[in-house]
């Protein structure tokens, strides 16, 4: 699914280089459910974004489903992060005057998808993350977790190759932690692939493998044996 070779970031500032990655390597297969953790300025961040086609490398090669992304143009860059990259933020980034509905709409509505189109696959989204009686609420009428999961249904709606959640639970409570990790869980169950950055390891120990980044390098990538499986005792949405 996801081949990086010797991928390497470098900012500018002025005279002075800093290198944000150094040669990162990273095999990700079809249906892995991975997490990548690292303190602040690690570089995991900056390695999401290249991921995710918001950032270009400096050097090295990312493939994509063996489509190499090194070299297109950013009219190219913008398809693929249309079609086959499902992105989901700790900020929720949902439009306020649009009901929930319509932010899980706005992906394909950049793709030219009809109108009926869009509703039916938006309405398929919004009831595999347990929403379907918020459809027409705007952000601000819903719960943090509510948000999460309208920005998890916007992800899916384009049936991504893989889904990519930067801390995604990093404004919640516990209980809409746990169930936004079983959402989760249950897309990567499906065969969804998902990478998330978090710096919490208790929420790590619900992917199968951590990669953990220091210093713009990969310092340790190992299975987790056994993931805790998230389980909410009380179904009431949140």
């Amino acid at each position: 699914m996801i081949i990086t070779k010797n991928i390497t970031k470098t900012y500018k500032n002025g005279k002075i280089e800093v290198q944000a990655l150094k040669d990162i390597n990273l095999h990700i297969k079809k249906g892995e459910f991975v997490s990548i953790m690292g303190s602040s300025g690690s570089g995991k961040s900056t390695f999401m974004n290249i991921l995710g086609c918001l950032d270009t490398m400096t050097s090295g090669t990312y493939l994509l489903e063996k489509e190499n992304i090194s070299n297109l143009t950013s009219n190219q860059l913008a398809y693929i992060r249309n079609k086959k990259i499902g992105f989901v933020f700790q900020s929720f980034n949902l439009l306020p005057k649009l009901s929930a509905i319509q932010n899980v709409e706005l992906p394909m509505l950049y793709g030219g998808v009809s109108a009926k189109i869009r509703r039916e696959k938006a309405l398929l989204a919004m009831e595999r993350v347990g929403l379907l009686e918020r459809i027409h609420h705007k952000p601000n009428e819903m719960s943090g977790g509510q948000r999460q999961r309208v920005a998890i249904a916007r992800a899916l709606v384009n049936n991504p190759s893989i889904i990519l959640a930067d801390e995604p639970t990093g404004n919640l409570d516990s209980k809409s932690t746990l169930e936004i990790i079983e959402i989760f869980q249950n897309l990567n169950k499906s065969g969804s692939t998902i990478v998330m950055v978090t710096h919490e390891p208790d929420i790590a120990n619900y992917t199968k493998r951590i990669v953990t980044f220091k210093d713009g390098s990969i310092i340790n990538d190992k299975p987790v044996e056994n993931p805790l499986k998230a389980e909410v005792k009380n179904n009431e949405p949140t």
